[in-house]
């Protein structure tokens, strides 16, 4: 298991080392204060969870950007353009996250995955207990991060790998 994590955490930093020699795309505004490797980092790991939307995964394009009312963008998306929608969104999830610092890229991570609302609530739905541990300071999240690896109210393998990876590549100590 260990072996396997490790694997997974090298090919997304090769998968990023790539794109950095492309040029990567625009790093993040400077005022969230993450480093640009480490945003690159988190939009392969994304790239790489996600896969490629095709039409018959609407409302999802491009790697997983939810149409939104009112978006006129279709499934004919170039690979530069969902990269650069992909960015614009996790951008987005950073500053509404920014408050808890050095976690704003972790939970922005997730969220791109289960939803904004799932962390921090909306109408019926409560907070989330990661979000309320790490308002009272307790950063010992690790159970509650991998927790969200439900589909249809059962434990999913592949979703538990991503959650395993995506805290072993965002959480900072």
């Amino acid at each position: 298991m260990v072996v396997r994590m490790i694997l997974i955490i090298l090919s997304v930093s090769l998968g990023y080392s790539g794109l950095a020699a492309q040029g990567g795309g625009s790093p993040p505004p400077d005022r969230l204060m993450i480093p640009a490797s480490l945003f690159d980092r988190a939009v392969a790991c994304i790239k790489s969870f996600e896969g490629w939307h095709y039409a018959r995964h609407h409302p999802y394009i491009g790697y997983g950007h939810k149409l939104l009312p009112g978006e006129k963008l279709t499934c004919n998306l170039t690979k530069a353009q969902a990269d650069s929608l992909l960015r614009a969104d996790l951008i987005k999830r950073c500053s509404t996250f920014r408050r808890f610092g050095k976690d704003a890229l972790l939970l922005a991570v997730l969220s791109y995955n289960v939803g904004e609302y799932r962390l921090l609530g909306s109408g019926r739905i409560p907070k989330s207990t990661l979000i309320r541990k790490l308002e009272t300071g307790n950063r010992n999240i690790y159970q509650e991060y991998i927790s969200y690896c439900r589909y249809k109210g059962k434990r999913h393998a592949g979703l538990l790998k991503r959650r395993k990876t995506e805290f072993a590549l965002f959480f900072i100590p």
